[in-house]
């Protein structure tokens, strides 16, 4: 899943959030789209989170992903997070464009 976050972070454009099966997976996972990234010329990307597992974070400057386990993905509901600010966010633009 990606979350457009263009205009409403200073930190980033998008997230990308994925799912592993398991610890192992998520770190391949990460470990395989680091070395793409920087394969394809976006330089080394900064990785938290590796060495657990449970929820990498990978920070490749315009975007931001985040690779979890299907359990910590839930706990955490990083998409119902966004998703209530998308609704704010689509809100306060609404009232804008009316003023």
């Amino acid at each position: 899943m990606s979350i457009d976050l263009t205009g409403r972070s200073s930190l980033t454009d998008a997230l990308v959030i994925a799912t592993g099966r398991s610890t192992r997976h998520v770190a391949s996972l990460a470990e395989n789209l680091a070395r793409r990234l920087k394969e394809w010329g976006y330089g080394t990307a900064r990785i938290e989170g590796l060495p657990q597992g449970d929820w990498v974070l990978i920070d490749a400057g315009d975007v931001v992903v985040h690779i979890f386990r299907s359990e910590v993905r839930a706990y955490y509901d990083l998409e119902g997070m966004w998703s209530v600010d998308e609704v704010s966010h689509r809100r306060r633009s609404a009232e804008h464009a009316g003023a």
